[in-house]
Parts: structure tokens; sequence; C-alpha cells
């Protein structure tokens, strides 16, 4: 299917469910003090920008988000990599590390608020913590699916193990690791959302919780809608990155939601 026809069916079923929202509140079937209606919430996002005050919020949350995935995907990239050639180190740390990653985000969100504060850095650890696993996890099986005949034919020839690294496990992992960004950068977004929510003085989610306070529900549309319009900004961006550097590689790279 062609990409034209792809993006014409993509802005048919927005065009069709926003049509929808709008006849139902229009014609009263949705009530609009808990739904709003589009056409309010477009409305309301273009006063946002328009007034300029949105911009030190979404300068704000997106700092935090770019921190958390950067710090994050680093952290689990390496220890992906070096807990997939550490068989020992790896059998030894299994338990923990699926301890720290069973450990629910919100109830972190609230010690890192007193660990760090209301600024920044509680919302991203918060992040880290998120993307930190999605990464390590797809960078750990990336390493391990690397075929064994492969690397001793490698050995054989003479390789050595940075060699071995840079020629053989990257380029064969960074399928696992782009698929792995790709979700957590929008994992990313919505961790240090949370983390505004819950207690911030700035940002997005301080946006939504302040609309919410005072019952606004168009307010709290318009907060998502943005934060929505970032995510598959981001998305695109990182889809199309991906394409540039696995072009060397055969069939499709990107992936039907983030393409």
């Amino acid at each position: 299917m062609s990409r034209r026809k792809v993006l014409a069916c993509r802005i048919l079923v927005g065009a069709v469910l926003i049509g929808l929202w709008q006849s139902g509140a229009a014609l009263g079937v949705l009530d609009r003090f808990f739904f709003s209606r589009p056409s309010d919430i477009v409305g309301r996002v273009w006063e946002l920008f328009a007034r300029g005050g949105v911009w030190t919020h979404l300068g704000v949350t997106l700092a935090e988000a770019l921190l958390s995935f950067a710090i994050g995907g680093l952290a689990g990239v390496l220890g992906g990599f070096l807990l997939a050639r550490r068989p020992l180190l790896s059998a030894v740390l299994d338990p923990y590390i699926r301890v720290a990653n069973s450990l629910p985000r919100v109830v972190l969100a609230p010690i890192f608020l007193l660990w760090f504060g209301l600024g920044i850095w509680s919302k991203v650890a918060l992040g880290v913590t998120v993307v930190f696993f999605i990464v390590f996890f797809n960078t750990y099986q990336g390493v391990k699916d690397v075929d064994p005949v492969l690397l001793d034919n490698v050995r054989m020839l003479g390789a050595n193990e940075r060699q071995l690294t840079r020629h053989v496990l990257i380029p064969s992992a960074l399928g696992w690791i782009f698929s792995s960004l790709q979700i957590s950068l929008g994992f990313a977004i919505i961790a240090v959302v949370v983390g505004e929510y819950l207690g911030s003085s700035s940002g997005i989610g301080y946006m939504i919780a302040q609309a919410e306070g005072v019952f606004d529900t168009t307010g709290v549309f318009a907060g998502m809608a943005i934060l929505a319009v970032f995510v598959l900004a981001a998305g695109a961006l990182m889809a199309r990155l991906e394409r540039w550097l696995l072009r060397w590689k055969p069939g499709p790279r990107a992936g039907g939601f983030v393409d």
C-alpha cells in the first residue's frame, strides 16, 4: 500500500472520530461539561499559543522528557550490552532487575518529589525509570539473539571484543534498540507529565492539573492535544532517524505505529 493511501486513510479515520465527537456534543448525546467539543479544544489551543504562555510550560516538559530519554536510553543500552556479554553478572542481578522493573512508577513519583523537590529532576528521575527498562530489555535481547555461529566465525578471523562489539553486536542489535527508543520516547513524555501532574510549578502536566482543578474540561483536552501532537512529531523524527541509520539493512525498518 502506498504511503499516500495510508496517510489518506489515517486522516479519514481521524476526521470521522472528530466528526462523531463534534456531532455528539452538538446533539447533546455527549455532555459538553465532561467531553467538551473538538472545536472548543482547537480554539483553546490556538488561544494558548497566541498568548504565548504555553511555550514556557511546553519547554519545561520537553526538556524533562529529553533528559529522561537521553539518560535512561544511554544507561539502558550500556546495561543491556554489559549484562548480555557477562552471563554470570546477568544471572546474579536478574532478580533485582525484575523487582526494580515491577515497582509501580506512580508510587515512585511521590518519593522522587520528596528526594528531588518540585523541580525538573524529580520528573527526570521518574522518566528515567520508565525509559531505562524498556531500552535495557530490548538491548539485552538484541545482543543475545546474535547468531553464535556468526560470533564464532568472527572470533576465528581474529576479531577482539571491541571489534566484535563494533562490527557485529551493535549492527545486529540496532533494530531492537531503535524499536525500544521509539516506544520509550513517548513513555518518557507520559512519565514526566504524570510527575508534573502530581507536583510541579510548571509544565504541561501542571497546566492540565490546574485546568482539572477548576473543572475546565476544554483546558484538560487542550493540554492532551498539545502533548499528542508533539509525541507524534517526535515519533516521526525517530522513525526517520532509524531509516537513515539502518538504510543498509534490507526490508522494512520503521513500524506502522510510528512511521
